[in-house]
């Protein structure tokens, strides 16, 4: 049985663990507080209470990573925790790691983005990718999704505060819903797509005034103020390498009809 082990057992990571529960995978799964480890033994995954922005406990973290892969999916951008974190893999049996990532690694250069597009070099993000991808004792997968949308995450939401404003407003957005997500790096995993880099967003790609007119009218929020201007600036990310790699149809392909929890 493939071991993985999840670290970050969030919004993504959880049912991400969960999912890969369900297909006969073994794994692991980390949390910053004891109180969540119930939840994780709950479904079946073993908790370890761990956190990379803290001193790093070695023995622990070894114990963590004894699996045959390793997901990365924390939103932090401590450059020395992740640095510490290689040195522990690099005497692990981890072999591939996945590594959750964000198209914001690319610049608003008003053009269609592909994976061949240069990365911003100034981005911390990018350069935590880069730490990983050079490693030559495991080979990483980097995903870069797109705005993330779903369970308990509706943008509408957004709005409900007073004096939120949207600039930009005829710019399209770029967004995932949560369970192609889950369903993509489950891909990648049983595919055995490795070394690999992949953008990850929806077919379609509304204006900002479009998509986010609607998901404040479908929970009746107030439409937002949108900030007009002469010049937009934007990107459109492109999923076809993704699709074409992997012969993945997306859950949700047009992110104006997804329906959230309300």
């Amino acid at each position: 049985m493939t071991s993985i082990s999840v670290l970050g057992c969030g919004w993504l990571g959880l049912p991400l663990a969960a999912h890969l529960i369900s297909n006969g995978f073994e794994v692991k799964g980390s949390v910053r507080s004891k109180e969540k480890t119930e939840l994780l033994k709950s479904i079946s995954v073993t908790p370890f209470v761990l956190d990379i922005d803290n001193e790093m406990i070695e023995q622990l973290w070894k114990a963590f990573v004894e699996s045959d892969i390793l997901i990365i999916a924390i939103p932090s951008k401590n450059q020395a925790g992740f640095s510490s974190l290689i040195s522990v893999l690099e005497t692990s049996s981890v072999k591939q790691v996945v590594f959750v990532s964000s198209t914001s690694v690319y610049a608003d250069n008003n053009a269609v983005i592909t994976e061949e597009m240069v990365e911003s070099e100034s981005s911390v993000l990018f350069q935590i990718e880069s730490l990983f991808t050079q490693s030559p004792a495991f080979t990483t997968t980097v995903i870069r999704f797109s705005g993330l949308v779903g369970y308990q995450r509706n943008p509408g939401r957004f709005f409900q505060k007073s004096g939120r404003s949207v600039s930009n407003p005829d710019a399209p957005v770029n967004m995932i819903h949560q369970d192609d997500c889950v369903e993509l790096i489950t891909q990648i995993i049983k595919q055995k797509k490795w070394g690999e880099v992949f953008n990850a967003c929806a077919d379609s790609h509304p204006s900002k005034r479009e998509f986010y007119t609607k998901a404040t009218q479908n929970i009746g929020v107030s439409t937002p103020e949108f900030i007009e201007s002469e010049t937009q600036t934007f990107k459109i990310i492109s999923n076809e390498k993704i699709k074409k790699t992997l012969g993945y149809e997306f859950i949700y392909p047009d992110v104006m009809q997804i329906s959230y929890d309300i």
